[in-house]
């Protein structure tokens, strides 16, 4: 199935890699004009790079999103480079793994609090649109975490705060879901690093899924196009698991 975003204008909130550089591009591969934010240049480059490769024009600019004023400029420039906005999806993580001062600090200002700023920053015009909030959550939140304490009990926040903005949201037709990915497998990432540097974790976490074998992070963004698109114009409040069956073990 393919999706039509023509005309829709979709800004994603930590998107130069894997989860978040899947979306972005399949929203621009969908016809939506794209802005992606993140902290390196670099990898903003080469993702606008390969998307001029296939024809795509994206938006792109540095943005810490642990910053306050970094993000809100950010989004407001963002929407006016658009000319509105449809879809605002918050896919940033400082992997808070550490149970500690630093660990905490950073997932929550990166995870959570960017998380709440963008929406509020962005709900005006979302409002207008009748458009539509993403937020990427993680499977970690469903259960106890002694590997990545913090990451874990934040994302659970994200998860338990996408409900409630939904339920504020509803009334001006703003849908409000969310996505808890399994553990996703790309070039650089961590289980990317756990294969080559973990192997026995790798090889515990994938035996764990009963597909045997971790996901993509295109199988994390189709079903962020599907939350965005009509298809699922009733559907708010809700934080779909996408994990190859990763919890049932």
């Amino acid at each position: 199935m393919s999706f039509d975003f023509n005309g829709r204008r979709v800004i994603v909130a930590g998107g130069s890699k894997g989860i978040g550089r899947a979306i972005a591009l399949g929203f621009a591969r969908a016809g939506a004009m794209v802005s992606v934010c993140a902290r390196g240049q670099a990898s903003l480059d080469a993702l606008a790079q390969e998307g001029a490769g296939e024809g795509l024009t994206l938006h792109v600019a540095p943005c810490d999103i642990g910053d306050k004023a970094s993000l809100e400029t950010y989004l407001q420039n963002a929407m006016s480079e658009l000319g509105g906005l449809d879809v605002l999806v918050n896919c940033a993580s400082a992997f808070g793994r550490e149970d500690n001062e630093e660990g905490w600090l950073s997932s929550v200002e990166v995870d959570l609090m960017g998380t709440v700023r963008a929406g509020h920053t962005c709900l005006s015009a979302l409002k207008e649109s009748g458009g539509t909030i993403i937020n990427i959550a993680s499977i970690a939140a469903l259960h106890a975490s002694t590997r990545t304490a913090p990451y874990a009990a934040i994302k659970a926040a994200v998860a338990h705060y996408t409900g409630s903005l939904a339920a504020s949201m509803a009334p001006h037709k703003v849908r409000v879901n969310g996505i808890a990915p399994g553990s996703i497998e790309f070039p650089g990432g961590v289980w990317d690093q756990a294969r080559q540097h973990n192997p026995d974790l790798y090889e515990t976490i994938r035996s764990g899924i009963p597909f045997g074998r971790l996901g993509t992070p295109e199988e994390v963004a189709d079903v962020a196009l599907f939350l965005a698109s009509d298809l699922a114009r009733w559907i708010t409040g809700q934080t779909l698991v996408v994990d190859g069956g990763q919890v049932l073990s």
